[in-house]
This record gives structure tokens, C-alpha cells and sequence, in this order.
């Protein structure tokens, strides 16, 4: 499937708690009612975090292709991605890799059209080759010049390089991701870009992004306040809100 992303990609849970807002989708069909939400409002493709039955994340094949399976039913045009985050094989290398190893007999329809891997975390190789070998794009997790410099030194063919300033402050967001760009251009890395924030970070990116032409992303994952601090409703809120301001932004290019 067609995975290019011109404006927004919706990420919707991450491994956001319902006791943070109370519209975090964690069930496949909880899942699938806030992708077409998410859609409608304008989002190009969905991000997501597969649960657990009891609501933990989870990486494991059945739980991914319940999630997967929901999300295309819902929304059969719109590019699918997962995440591997390390973290929810508790730190454990080995088990992670075997496990999304494990996709690759999942019906092709239960898998996603492509995954996230953090160029930070250990065992990245081998683990975009587990994920090239089940027929699955990767997305490149970059938080930091040293992520560019290692991305350089790979030989993959990315879906797209993710730059994801995840900590800091408003104040310095716009800084630290033109840091990763322009490291990537320095190094040769012509793969798409995404860039993004999160929590205080993530709406000034929103506008930079527009500012510089590249997509970007929003959802409850990031945050769950709008660009001015104030409460949202649902995933479906944040991609207006996000439209709106990258367009904006957009638009002062011209």
C-alpha cells in the first residue's frame, strides 16, 4: 500500500493511559472508531500502539493482528504502522526480536504496511530485517545527531526517517530538530522525513513543520492539550487542530 504522507499522520494511543484522557482508544474496535475519526478529519495515515487484554502494550503477533485487522476493515485505503519500542519487552533484545520475528506468519493483511525502529535502541539491524523480511516498511526513529551519524552507517531502504524531538521544551524544539535535519542532510540521508513532538514539544513542530514542507504528526500519543494548552476531545480534534496550524504555517512559505 502507498505509504507516502504529505500533511499528517495520527498517532493514536502510544501507551497514553485512559486516566490521562479518557478518549485513549485501547481495544481493536476502540481502535478502529478513532481511525476513522481520525481520518475524516484529515489524517493520511495511523500510528498505533497494539494492547494486551489487558491493556498493556504488546508486541505479540495475536494482539498486533487484532489491532492491524480492526484499523484496515475501518479504514482499507490508509497506511497501517506499528511500533517496536523496546520497552515493552521490558529491555530485553532477544525477546522483542523474537517476538516481531513471529509476524512474518501472520497473514498478510494482519500485518502493518510499516513499523517504527529506534535508531537509539540496541538491536536495530537485526530488527529491520526481521520486519523487511515479513514484506513490513520501517520508519527510523531519530532523536539526536548521534542518531543521524549511526542511520548514515546503515544500508536500509527506509519508509521514512521520523525526527522526534521527545524531550525538551517549546522554547527549544525548533532547534534541536533543525539539529537532526540538517545532521541528515550533512550525512546524505535522502529518505522522507516526518517531523514531530511531544507533549511540550509537539505543536511548535506541527508549525515548523508546515514552515519547512514536511508532515508531520498528532494524536493522543503526543499530547492531549491543543496548541494553546487546552483540553481536547479525541485524536479526531487533534488532527483538525494540527491541519489547521500546519497549513497556516504552509501557506506563509508561499
Amino acid at each position: 500500500m502507498q505509504s507516502k504522507i504529505e500533511r499528517i499522520k495520527a498517532c493514536l494511543n502510544g501507551g497514553r493511559l485512559r486516566d490521562e484522557h479518557p478518549a485513549v482508544p485501547v481495544t481493536p474496535g476502540e481502535l478502529a472508531v478513532a481511525a476513522v475519526a481520525a481520518v475524516a478529519a484529515g489524517a493520511e495515515a495511523l500510528h498505533l500502539h497494539p494492547r494486551d487484554r489487558g491493556g498493556a502494550q504488546s508486541l505479540h503477533p495475536d494482539d498486533l493482528a487484532a489491532a492491524v485487522t480492526a484499523v484496515r476493515r475501518a479504514c482499507p485505503s490508509v497506511p497501517v504502522g506499528v511500533t517496536t519500542g523496546l520497552w515493552i519487552s521490558d529491555g530485553d533484545l532477544g525477546r522483542r526480536l523474537a517476538t516481531v520475528t513471529r509476524w512474518n506468519d501472520l497473514p498478510p493483511a494482519a500485518r502493518p504496511d510499516f513499523a517504527s525502529v529506534n535508531v537509539s535502541e540496541g538491536g536495530f539491524a537485526d530488527l529491520v530485517e526481521a520486519l523487511q523480511r515479513a514484506g513490513i516498511g520501517v520508519e527510523a526513529g531519530v532523536w539526536s545527531t548521534a542518531d543521524a551519524q549511526t542511520l548514515a552507517a546503515s544500508q536500509v531502504s527506509w519508509t521514512r526517517i521520523l525526527v522526534e524531538i521527545i524531550d525538551g521544551t517549546a522554547v527549544t524544539a525548533v532547534a534541536a530538530a533543525d539539529a537532526i535535519l540538517t545532521s541528515l542532510d550533512d550525512f546524505g540521508v535522502t529518505a522522507p522525513r516526518l517531523l514531530h513532538g511531544e507533549e511540550a514539544t509537539c505543536w511548535p513542530l506541527i508549525v515548523h513543520a508546515g514552515r519547512l514542507g514536511l508532515p508531520t504528526r498528532i494524536g493522543l500519543e503526543d499530547t492531549v492539550v491543543g496548541p494553546a494548552g487546552e483540553p481536547v476531545i479525541d485524536n479526531a480534534d487533534l488532527v483538525r487542530q494540527a491541519l489547521a496550524a500546519w497549513t497556516a504555517s504552509a501557506s506563509s512559505r508561499r
